[in-house]
């Protein structure tokens, strides 16, 4: 446990008809997360490995791959109005109920797939906004980390199985549609596991009647405290998140390419490449937050992050071709730990519920939208210098910049 806990909201009282957490509530509480948690990703990690045997062209490939981290940045901010009106516990119900709209609707054609990938898009910025609160509220401090981890982890694994089932599916059926159905199962299965958790009335604090109202501009009346885009934590979480998670998409989008033009492999063993990627990604989305949230500092674990992707990235510029793989399961885990560790700063940093609603909804805006532009940038880097030199370089100088500006949110001024 960190040695010093993070400051603390004004005196608080819980809401009236807070549900009981009982031992067998709380065990389908980490159940209908998990399956929630599967989903995140599920529908995103289709595209790359299906597209070869679908014949999408490259421009309905870069679409279907700007889509989603475009979407999850523009509606990030609906999550604020969906918990103020129903709660996480109800709001996560219904976010699971569109995904699974969503992924029907992508089966419908390829107008069915641009418009599922925005449905899908848009319920998985609600889902991303409303776990960290959901962890800060539901589970012990002690247990943030832990549970963070087997948000990132469930992502890894979801991706994993999809990219794994989604060709051989396609080529059984002789069509890419079922392929893509294969993420209405998970959705579903979210859908059932997270409805027990409709019933449970969340415990929003409210302060004390005196405490913490303020009058002057630019403040919450209701804790005093100035609003978070006027903050250097919320501008430094939202700088780190946002450089790791462009780094992330843009590793996703074009790592392929990479290891066929710059270490010679096939693009066979670039698939596989892909594979321990997201491999990495798991280990090291579930280990980072496990370990920071031990911890009242997490500065050496942000620098770690960056310092792991920058090494996985030289590496492949620079080592030999035959280490090329080694080197991708390096970047992988430091991609997952820089996924990860922004879910541990959000609840370690925020205050109360709101608070940590406002910092996770303020770096997921801002953080995807400047991950959208990433994997375009790559591509005009390349294509203007015909080399993946440039923009390699370019990541990693963002990731070394990235970690010095994520540092103030990693500290603990108490």
């Amino acid at each position: 446990m960190p040695a010093s806990p993070p400051p603390t909201a004004p005196a608080a009282v819980p809401r009236t008809g807070a549900a009981p957490h009982t031992a067998g509530g709380g065990a389908l509480l980490v159940v209908g997360f998990v399956l929630l948690s599967l989903n995140t990703r599920v529908a995103f990690g289709q595209i790359g490995p299906l597209a070869p045997v679908a014949g999408f062209s490259p421009a309905t490939v870069s679409l279907l791959g700007l889509l989603p981290p475009l979407c999850m940045g523009s509606f990030a901010p609906l999550a604020a109005v969906v918990r103020r009106r129903l709660g996480e516990e109800r709001g996560l119900w219904w976010a699971s109920l569109v995904l699974v709209a969503g992924a029907v609707l992508r089966m419908a054609g390829l107008p069915g797939l641009f418009a599922g990938t925005v449905v899908v898009s848009a319920a998985t910025a609600v889902v991303n906004v409303l776990i960290p609160v959901l962890v800060r509220g539901r589970f012990p401090r002690e247990r943030t980390g832990t549970m963070t981890g087997v948000y990132a982890l469930a992502m890894g694994a979801g991706s994993a199985l999809v990219a794994a089932l989604v060709v051989p599916v396609a080529q059984a059926a002789g069509s890419w549609r079922p392929a893509v159905g294969l993420a209405v199962i998970p959705a579903v299965l979210a859908a059932a596991g997270t409805a027990p958790q409709v019933r449970h009335r969340h415990r929003r604090p409210v302060a004390a009647p005196g405490a913490g109202r303020s009058g002057r501009s630019g403040r919450s009346g209701r804790s005093g405290r100035p609003h978070v885009a006027r903050t250097a934590l919320a501008w430094s979480l939202t700088a780190f998140f946002g450089v790791q998670t462009l780094a992330f998409y843009t590793t996703l989008a074009w790592l392929p390419s990479v290891l066929v033009q710059t270490a010679g492999l096939g693009r066979a063993a670039a698939g596989t490449g892909q594979a321990l990627l997201i491999c990495g990604v798991a280990v090291g989305g579930f280990a980072a937050p496990v370990l920071a949230a031990r911890r009242a500092d997490q500065r050496p674990h942000i620098l770690g992050a960056a310092l792991v992707c920058a090494a996985g990235l030289t590496g492949l510029l620079l080592a030999p071709a035959g280490t090329a793989l080694a080197w991708v399961a390096v970047l992988g885990v430091g991609l997952g730990a820089g996924q990860a560790l922004p879910g541990v700063l959000y609840a370690h940093r925020g205050t109360d519920h709101d608070h940590v609603a406002a910092l996770s909804t303020m770096a997921q805006t801002c953080g995807f939208l400047l991950a959208a532009t990433g994997p375009v940038l790559a591509a005009a880097l390349h294509t203007a210098t015909g080399a993946w030199t440039a923009p390699l370089a370019a990541l990693v100088a963002a990731l070394l910049v990235c970690a010095v500006a994520g540092l103030r949110a990693g500290h603990d001024p108490e």
